[in-house]
């Protein structure tokens, strides 16, 4: 049965890192949630980089060998994304060979993109007809670009379960999101600290 993303971040770049979910757990080992391209596809469609007719159309248009091909790649950027956007966090430098990797995505999707008149302004745009196999990579590569280099990272946050710390923008009122979900690790840690409460 295909799940549904819990797409809680308040960012594309945000929701592709933690589809690598528990992260940090050692038993049992992190979760992968993006397996292959049903998953991907379905990934683009929720966050709204993609409808479901741009992903139909992509689909008809390529080859099944290009189908892990497009999702290694898409691991490879989200791998490269997660030590930049953690050390932001911690105020530390990120592997210098994590920024290489992304400068590459970033400028292979800016070589994709293409200028064009709406009507009313200029804008950058990739191509979707014929769309490109690498459209969902390149989507997602622009989005990663796009929060790395704005303010928006001021507001980055992860959630304060240590095995879990998802990462998501706080927009909260007074900036004290301390949960990915409430009902998720913010009720579990709360289990968690009553036990230990009452075993002192």
């Amino acid at each position: 049965m295909n799940h549904a993303f819990e797409l809680i971040a308040g960012h594309p770049a945000l929701d592709l890192v933690n589809t690598l979910d528990w992260r940090f757990r050692e038993d049992p080992p992190p979760e992968e949630l993006l397996n292959g391209w049903d998953d991907l596809a379905r990934f683009t469609e929720q966050s709204g980089l993609m409808s479901n007719a741009q992903s139909r159309r992509l689909l008809r248009s390529m080859g099944e060998s290009k189908k892990p091909q497009i999702v290694a790649a898409v691991r490879e950027l989200r791998e490269a994304a997660a030590p930049v956007l953690y050390a932001a966090l911690g105020s530390d430098d990120p592997p210098a060979s994590s920024i290489k990797l992304l400068e590459h995505y970033f400028r292979k999707a800016r070589e994709s993109q293409h200028l064009l008149w709406d009507g009313d302004r200029l804008g950058w745009e990739l191509a979707q007809s014929p769309a490109p196999a690498e459209l969902p990579l390149w989507m997602l590569a622009l989005s990663v670009a796009e929060l790395t280099t704005s303010d928006q990272m001021r507001m980055l946050r992860e959630c304060g379960n240590p095995e879990c710390r998802w990462l998501f923008l706080d927009t909260s009122k007074n900036h004290t999101r301390r949960w990915c979900d409430m009902k998720i690790c913010g009720n579990r840690m709360k289990a968690r600290r009553f036990k230990a409460q009452h075993r002192a």
